[in-house]
């Protein structure tokens, strides 16, 4: 299928051949018939994909601050790596768009194939031919509504959104600044509330045209009559709302907003306008400053918008989804009019053109549509379904045999191109001899293209069944998020593969219990998890230095893992697990394999809501490992820090900066080796990465054995275990 995409360090625009996204669980699939360019939001970024990088830092201040942490804490290879893999991406484009259903996913029975349904999101309603959509974020279309009215949807639940914030009442007279998309929009929703608007923009077809469609009088932000109007309507006491639409760096709106409102009007911020707010007119007036954030409640919760969890309508009346539904029965019936917003309707395989026209000046528009072409599927094209566990087909009964030497070269299949297969993974493969990288498999299409595109793949897909009965495909990487790593390591392993599952392997007893079921009944047991620390060169060099050690030992690990951003999906443990549970097995790993041993015995206390976690491991010799894996540290402090200590020896490792190894030497003497790699962390994704190719061609061992997986994998997940017990627990129990 073709998508409208954007490369965001190049500012490249192009119509993208991708992969047909597959129809999860919980959404729908749907094929576009228009979808709405926003000519403020889109535009906007469209021109900053067109800046140079200072440009880009400028207009960004926020990405430049979380830049500046990542080099603290990654350092800057790998945080050059991450930034530049952001930016040489294509990313999609539109989030508004109106469909028809092609593929109902489980869960799903408000709507049926064929159904005409309006969708929002910019990651969900893109310039594309297909689209898989959540629940949340789609409406039915109601009886009688033109495919092209209804794909203003989400822009208009947007606008009807600020006007909510706004809270108008009957005979009310508000001021709208700014009539683009929008603020014509936002005129019409308060002119049906029985409200009174006045206009301001400075183009005098836009303010026309606000006119037209309802308000009392508009006008350039310098001219009389907008005072004017102000004062005849509101006998001079000025308007009840403000309400900001405009785009730009000039503070003239917010200035404008405080000398015409009221005493305790309300301000409400829609667009993206300066807010340098002049102090003495606000604080005289007691203004009310408000923000809209996009459609309304829902927007930027995971659990509403990608999990399908409504909230309950005694408790929150408008979400994003009752917004969507709300506008399009306004539209429906008459009460706001957009045709007269269309400029400009394009065929979509004209996109790159309209966009260039548009930001060129040379299409004048409020609100352009792309028009899809009403074409058949082309003959054997399907719409793939959402990745699943593939049906094993035994010959004669008999499971398939383990996977043996491989040719050359290794043929490599990745499941998953998020930012860690992108950033640390990939660019250690795709450079690697004797390495194909074959088929990549995503979810969704422009991932799967972007990494076809950046790392050499043959070919991107949605159809996972496709890749397992492969016969050419030798290993499968599963990079997913971690409710998905167990079964897609089983599939993969009952397909006969070698496989690559990054930590962790398992969420729950059960699942590892599975994993070792699926080992016993194909016969493969080929099979490594990411935990890559044992490879890096510097503690491998610093752990041969300490040398073999005849009594316990002791080893102190601290990570300051520190506080995850709003909306991580990291965060959603009721689907993903706790943090640790995800990235714990890391750090359990790494003191094993320094400790040459599996852990006996887990104990676990929790501060601080249980994000906090102090765990001590035990190990059959009498040695202890303690991990504070802290999420309350300073950002600037470092986030690996690791002591081991025995036979009068010490080993110290600074964050894969510096390591360190004390040892006495005779009476008084002591000796200290230090390896020291300023310029960059290399916490050994790129030879672990080596030891799996070199394994898998040559049919030998794992890099890691098995049952070490397994002790490390039991022993992460025993900690939750130890958590609710309050006490010890002893990894036979928690297996």
């Amino acid at each position: 299928m073709k998508q409208v995409v954007q490369n965001y360090k190049s500012g490249e625009l192009a119509v993208l051949d991708v992969p047909v996204p597959g129809c999860k669980p919980g959404g729908v699939l749907v094929r576009t018939a228009y979808s709405l360019i926003s000519t403020g939001t889109e535009l906007m970024k469209v021109s900053e994909a067109g800046m140079s990088m200072l440009g880009k830092a400028r207009s960004r201040p926020d990405q430049v601050a979380k830049v500046v942490q990542s080099v603290a804490t990654n350092g800057m290879p790998a945080t050059y790596r991450k930034v530049m893999g952001k930016l040489d991406s294509y990313t999609p484009l539109g989030y508004s768009l109106c469909g028809v259903v092609e593929q109902v996913g489980a869960g799903i029975d408000e709507v049926k194939v064929g159904d005409l349904v309006a969708c929002a999101g910019n990651e969900h309603a893109l310039h594309a031919e297909l689209n898989w959509v959540p629940k949340n974020l789609f409406a039915p279309v109601p009886d009688g509504l033109a495919p092209r009215h209804a794909a203003f949807g989400t822009v208009g639940s947007i606008a009807m959104q600020g006007v909510r914030r706004g809270e108008p009442q009957l005979g009310d007279v508000a001021l709208v600044i700014g009539l683009g998309l929008i603020g014509q929009l936002v005129v019409q929703l308060l002119t049906a509330s029985g409200v009174r608007v006045v206009g301001v923009d400075p183009d005098p077809v836009r303010c026309g045209l606000a006119e037209r469609l309802g308000a009392a009088a508009c006008g350039d932000p310098s001219s009389a009559a907008v005072d004017t109007a102000v004062a005849e309507l509101t006998d001079g006491h000025g308007v009840d709302q403000v309400y900001l639409a405009a785009g730009g760096g000039s503070n003239q709106p917010v200035e404008l907003a405080a000398r015409l409102c009221r005493d305790r009007g309300r301000v409400v911020d829609i667009g993206k306008c300066r807010l340098d707010l002049p102090w003495n007119a606000y604080y005289e007036k007691e203004l009310d400053v408000r923000f809209s954030r996009s459609y309304g409640p829902g927007r930027y919760d995971p659990e509403y918008e990608l999990q399908g969890r409504d909230y309950p309508i005694g408790y929150v009346r408008w979400t994003e989804r009752r917004n969507l539904a709300c506008f399009l029965d306004l539209v429906a019936r008459g009460r706001v009019d957009v045709e007269p917003l269309v400029s400009h309707v394009a065929d979509f395989d004209d996109a790159v053109e309209t966009y260039r026209s548009l930001k060129d000046g040379d299409l004048k528009a409020v609100a352009v549509l792309f028009r899809y072409p009403e074409q058949a599927r082309e003959k054997g094209e399907t719409a793939a379904p959402a990745i699943a566990v593939p049906a094993v087909r035994r010959r004669g009964g008999q499971a398939p045999t383990r996977a043996g030497a491989a040719r050359s070269p290794v043929r490599l299949a990745f499941v998953g191109a998020g930012n860690y297969a992108t950033s640390m993974l990939l660019p250690h493969l795709a450079q690697r001899e004797g390495v194909e990288l074959s088929t990549v498999v995503t979810t969704t299409a422009l991932s799967g293209a972007n990494a076809r595109r950046k790392f050499g793949f043959a070919e991107a897909t949605t159809d996972l069944d496709a890749v397992l009965g492969d016969a050419s495909i030798d290993a499968v990487f599963v990079v997913t998020r971690h409710s998905s790593h167990a079964e897609l390591a089983k599939s993969a392993l009952r397909a006969g593969k070698a496989v690559f599952v990054e930590k962790p392997l398992a969420l729950g007893e059960d699942e590892l219990a599975s994993v070792l079921d699926t080992v016993e009944e194909s016969g493969n047991d080929r099979l490594q998890v990411g935990f890559n620390r044992r490879f890096a060169p510097m503690l491998v060099d610093a752990k041969k230095r300490f040398g073999q050690r005849t009594g316990p030992a002791h080893l102190r690990y601290l990570v300051n893992a520190g506080r995850l951003q709003h909306g991580s999906w990291y965060l959603q443990q009721g689907t993903e697990g706790s943090r640790f549970a995800g990235e714990g097995g890391h750090f359990v790993d790494t003191a094993g394999w320094l400790l040459q041993a599996d852990p006996v015995s887990v104990y676990a206390v929790a501060t601080s809501g249980d994000e906090d976690l102090h765990i001590v491991l035990r190990y059959p010799d009498g040695s202890t490992a303690t991990i504070s894996y802290v999420t309350t540290g300073p950002a600037g402090f470092p986030k690996e820090t690791l002591d081991l200590v025995a036979d009068g020896r010490a080993l110290r490792l600074d964050d894969f900066v510096r390591a360190s190894v004390y040892a006495d030497r005779g009476a008084g003497r002591k000796r200290w080796v230090s390896s020291r790699l300023p310029k960059a962390r290399d916490k050994g994704q790129e030879a672990e990465l080596a030891a799996f190719v070199r394994a898998v061609r040559s049919g030998g061992p794992m890099p890691v054995p098995l049952e070490s997986l397994v002790a490390t994998t039991a022993a992460t997940l025993a900690v939750r275990a130890s958590l609710v017990a309050g006490a010890p627990v002893t990894l036979a129990e928690a297996r």
